[in-house]
């Protein structure tokens, strides 16, 4: 399938998620990031949930990373596709920009090159490990930032495509893992 089809499809999937479902998914979804080997690593980045898309809630992600004393860093839009990122403690402030994205209003700015674990957001991904996302190229263009070897971890409410997606371009990043509630797959 093309990319626009997965984004229309997995958009009214959505829709059918109560904020209960969401809540029992997100849980699941952070117990089951205890499977992959990343438990020696400092840096996680990870986005921080648009609640009106309906998104997977990375505060039992965070909170568990917290209690493991991981390094969280959360992004913040900077500018044209593209992000900062900066460390969350006890005293970031976040703000919802217009995107309804909640971002640090300042903070500790952490440099690409120190994050060894990225959680992202999408909206389908296939059985080769190609991501579909909002479409604006945030993460694409962020992670082409980070080091070679940064491990990139989806996190979706929905099972892979059986079919590859068809319209994967070279600037694509894939994952190396994706959650889902059922399982952990890996690229």
């Amino acid at each position: 399938m093309l990319k626009h089809e997965l984004r229309k499809k997995y958009r009214n999937l959505r829709t059918d998620l109560t904020s209960s479902k969401i809540s029992d998914y997100s849980i699941t979804l952070a117990n089951h990031v205890l499977r992959i080997p990343i438990w020696d690593f400092f840096y996680f980045h990870t986005f921080l949930s648009i609640q009106e898309n309906k998104e997977v809630d990375t505060l039992p992600l965070i909170t568990m990373l917290q209690g493991k004393d991981k390094h969280v860093v959360v992004p913040k839009v900077s500018g044209v596709n593209t992000m900062d990122n900066y460390l969350l403690t006890d005293s970031t402030v976040l703000r919802k920009n217009k995107w309804n994205i909640p971002e640090p209003e300042d903070g500790i700015p952490i440099p690409e090159e120190k994050i060894d674990v990225v959680f992202i957001p999408l909206m389908a991904f296939d059985m080769e490990g190609n991501r579909v996302g909002y479409g604006k190229g945030f993460y694409d263009t962020f992670l082409s930032k980070c080091r070679e070897d940064v491990i990139k971890i989806g996190l979706s409410f929905f099972e892979p495509e059986k079919n590859p997606i068809t319209d994967v371009s070279q600037s694509d990043v894939k994952l190396n893992y994706c959650v889902t509630p059922n399982k952990v797959y890996e690229f």
